[in-house]
């Protein structure tokens, strides 16, 4: 919703929007998005890494949170989470959206609809060009979110965190997980996009 209204403002009374336009557009809504939601990624770490009996479901374990290390906890990782959604959200979907209308020109179709393989394969490119952009930022946000879990008292900043993954993993350990969330996020973000453009089409939304 948040990336057709920006795209909408800064279009204005454009046809159509550079690769660029659609780039801030794309960062934005990926901010608007993850501020909303974010507690809950905070929830889900925690619930990950819970030993057995620590919290009895997420409402337990939300409260637990808050009692011991107030609003702020729910937080955690905030700003890494959001460098790294803004190079993320922006090339995932300016590269999407290019790639779909690049194919659409080439072919000629008159159709919106280039058919479920084009968007998955377009999904897919654009995915993973956002994923090793911003992976590192993803990490790091994981590590501090983490980081109230574990036996250790020294609650460190983003770049305390970065500077302790480069030394002691060296800069492979900034792409730790990356193959396992890749087989998360590929599929998930390619299916997500073929449902998108087909829910435009039931609404009668028109992208530029």
């Amino acid at each position: 919703m948040a990336y057709e209204q920006i795209k909408r403002l800064i279009g204005n009374d454009k046809e159509t929007l550079s690769i660029l336009e659609r780039f801030v557009a794309g960062s934005l809504a990926g901010v608007m998005a993850q501020s909303a939601i974010y507690p809950m990624e905070v929830l889900k770490t925690r619930l990950a890494l819970r030993k057995s009996g620590q919290y009895s479901g997420i409402s337990d374990c939300a409260k637990q949170i808050f009692r011991r290390e107030g609003l702020g906890a729910f937080y955690k990782g905030y700003i890494p989470n959001m460098l790294g959604i803004i190079p993320y959200a922006g090339i995932d979907l300016a590269v999407y959206e290019t790639l779909k209308n690049t194919y659409l020109q080439q072919h000629g179709t008159n159709s919106a609809d280039p058919g479920v393989l084009v968007l998955l394969a377009c999904g897919t490119v654009s995915s993973t060009c956002g994923q090793l952009a911003s992976y590192p930022l993803a990490l790091i946000r994981t590590r501090m979110q983490a980081q109230a879990v574990t036996e250790s008292q020294t609650q460190l900043t983003m770049t305390g965190v970065f500077r302790q993954i480069l030394q002691n993993e060296g800069p492979v350990g900034l792409y730790r997980g990356l193959a396992p969330n890749f087989l998360k996020v590929i599929p998930a973000v390619s299916i997500s996009y073929v449902v998108y453009e087909h829910l435009k089409t039931q609404l009668g939304v028109t992208s530029r």
